[in-house]
């Protein structure tokens, strides 16, 4: 989806990552940021994910969300052919539970850097935070938006009723 200018490209290495990535897609839409979802692998479409990547800045993206499972070179990829912001998600695995997504998110060579959240639903949703976070050092109606959801949150918690 397209509303505006493209503010964050999401891409999935598998269409098996859209339920989890769609906690991004919600706080995206949340706070009215722009945005488009594609599934491209590094691994079973290289060069159209880089063709993809690299047009990326023209379009107007600011960041790129990349989410995958297993060897999860997708965000190592992203971040190798744009100098954009890169933030990973890793995906929840059946055989190690997304540790094997983690590493291999968070072990990115010097000078190539992915910003890493954590394993599934929770990254997905943190990522697209961050992302609101990273567009908002230059988008004042972002940055109140994000200024009320924190506050919002503090105040679901104050005042909570505790038996033991």
């Amino acid at each position: 989806m397209i509303e505006k200018s493209l503010q964050v490209a999401v891409i999935t290495g598998s269409k098996s990552d859209l339920d989890t990535i769609q906690k991004t897609v919600d706080v995206l839409k949340k706070f009215g940021v722009s945005y488009e979802v594609k599934v491209l692998s590094a691994h079973r479409t290289p060069r159209k994910l880089a063709a993809y990547v690299e047009k990326l800045p023209s379009r107007g993206a600011k960041v790129v969300i990349a989410a995958a499972g297993m060897s999860a070179a997708l965000a190592g990829t992203v971040a190798a052919h744009t100098s954009l912001p890169v933030i990973g998600v890793p995906m929840e695995t059946r055989t190690l539970q997304g540790l094997d997504s983690l590493l291999s998110t968070v072990q990115m060579p010097k000078g190539v850097p992915v910003g890493c959240m954590s394993i599934g639903s929770a990254g997905a949703c943190n990522a697209g935070l961050y992302a609101c976070q990273i567009l908002a050092l230059n988008d004042k109606k972002i940055s109140g938006k994000l200024t009320r959801f924190r506050s919002e949150m503090a105040k679901s918690i104050m005042g909570l009723k505790i038996k033991l």
